[in-house]
């Protein structure tokens, strides 16, 4: 690990750091580089392309949310299950990953101010009659691993949560009929069950979203300093209604 991590700075200072799979250009000087986790597995907030290259709402958040603030970012794409520990590790320095902000999280992280508000929604085959996740009891319901989608699950007595490394698979058994249902964020919801050719006519949205939530990026506690930086670009971009943007971009 010591040796990994001399050697990404060696290439940051050279200019070379690939860790978003494109190169990333020296920094000005006096100008700070943060590099920030991102689990690239979440369409539409992050995911990778055809290219190969990490893109969605939340990558062109931060990158704006850096321009405002005067700083660079390189992004690490980083599984969910391991994304809190790195940060606390100290192998980046940040996380922007439609992370809700919780209590429970804020015990043990420092967050930005809220950027965008996302609630979870239940997603069904069409044929199914449950109109809550409730009414899925005694059934296998899915979500990604240790997300809100996940405690929401829990929370409903008789309903059986199976948990995913990805939401994508989540999906995938769904419609191989393995499961009833899937737990996630809206904004992912819409892309599954309305957008994707292979799922539109086979899955549904039940209602509205029963959660209220709210993302923020996630920093080490303690680390005021960049809570701080990161703050100030977040209010600068919507501002601007960058954010207001981004959201006809990715999520209309």
């Amino acid at each position: 690990m010591k040796l990994f991590r001399i050697m990404a700075a060696v290439l940051a200072l050279t200019g070379i750091c690939t860790a978003s799979g494109v190169l990333a250009a020296t920094a000005p000087k006096g100008v700070k580089t943060v590099t920030v986790a991102t689990d690239a597995t979440w369409p539409p907030m992050e995911m990778v392309d055809a290219k190969k290259q990490i893109v969605g709402f939340d990558i062109d958040f931060m990158n704006a949310v850096a321009k405002e603030a005067g700083f660079k970012v390189v992004f690490k794409n980083t599984a969910w299950d391991g994304i809190f520990a790195g940060v606390e590790a100290g192998q980046y320095d940040a996380i922007i990953s439609s992370v809700t902000i919780t209590d429970e999280r804020r015990a043990k992280y420092d967050f930005s101010i809220p950027y965008i508000n996302a609630g979870q929604v239940l997603v069904v085959p069409k044929a199914e009659k449950a109109a809550k996740l409730a009414a899925l009891k005694g059934k296998n319901v899915g979500a990604q691993i240790g997300t809100t989608g996940a405690m929401e699950v829990k929370k409903n007595a008789g309903v059986v949560l199976k948990t995913y490394d990805e939401v994508g698979l989540a999906f995938a058994d769904m419609a191989a009929g393995r499961i009833s249902g899937v737990v996630c964020d809206e904004t992912t919801a819409i892309i599954y069950a309305m957008q994707k050719k292979e799922y539109s006519a086979k899955f549904k949205i039940v209602g509205k979203p029963f959660t209220k939530e709210a993302y923020g990026i996630v920093v080490k506690k303690g680390n005021k300093d960049l809570v701080a930086l990161i703050n100030k670009g977040i209010t600068a971009a919507k501002k601007k209604k960058i954010d207001e943007q981004l959201k006809k971009k990715w999520l209309k």
